[in-house]
């Protein structure tokens, strides 16, 4: 199974032609994020937040902007530019606003989960095997437990994403350096 994955990943890297450079870069980020989400958790998860709050505003006005030079879907563009800037002053001027918004990801994270935990019980019913069967139960059990209290797994939710955030990161500077000896390699021969 890893062996496949590991395959797919690079197989999509190669197609889009990403240089080995870059994927170590985002594993060097993806790991020194993952590390702030793991031991300076609530002030890593205000800036992230604050950094998000920044690109709604931004995403808002350029949105309002863009009407200047395309009329195409008026009421759509301002809406979304409005709220978008409404929703990212709202990030700024209300002070626990980082964990509303981290309950909101929660809820939508417990759907998701609960989705993909019946979407894997499901490939389990048609030959996926045991483990598949195993892996949809917990997932669905993790949904079922962020929806009973988002605000749990509000608390719970940088830990989570440092751990994964940290794995992935390593993922990629291994698979980075992988890309980055197999074209030397191929340029030997």
């Amino acid at each position: 199974m890893e062996q496949v994955s590991a395959e797919y990943s690079r197989i999509e890297y190669e197609e889009l032609q990403v240089p080995w450079w870059i994927v170590v870069l985002e594993g060097v980020f993806a790991v020194i994020i993952g590390l702030f989400l793991l031991f300076k958790p609530v002030i890593t998860t205000v800036t992230l937040v604050q950094i998000l709050g920044i690109f709604w505003i931004l995403g808002g006005g350029l949105s309002i902007l863009s009407l200047l030079m395309d009329r195409e879907k008026t009421g759509w563009k301002l809406l979304s530019g409005l709220l978008g800037i409404a929703i990212g002053a709202l990030v700024f001027v209300y002070p626990y606003s980082p964990f509303v918004i981290l309950s909101f990801l929660v809820v939508i994270l417990g759907i998701l989960s609960i989705i993909y935990g019946v979407l894997r019980l499901l490939w389990a019913f048609k030959g996926a095997g045991l483990g598949t069967a195993i892996l949809g139960v917990l997932t669905i059990a993790l949904g079922v437990l962020l929806l009973i209290n988002p605000l749990i797994g509000a608390v719970f939710l940088p830990w989570i994403y440092g751990v994964s955030l940290v794995i992935g990161g390593i993922a990629a500077l291994i698979g980075g350096i992988r890309m980055r000896s197999e074209k030397h390699i191929s340029n030997a021969d």
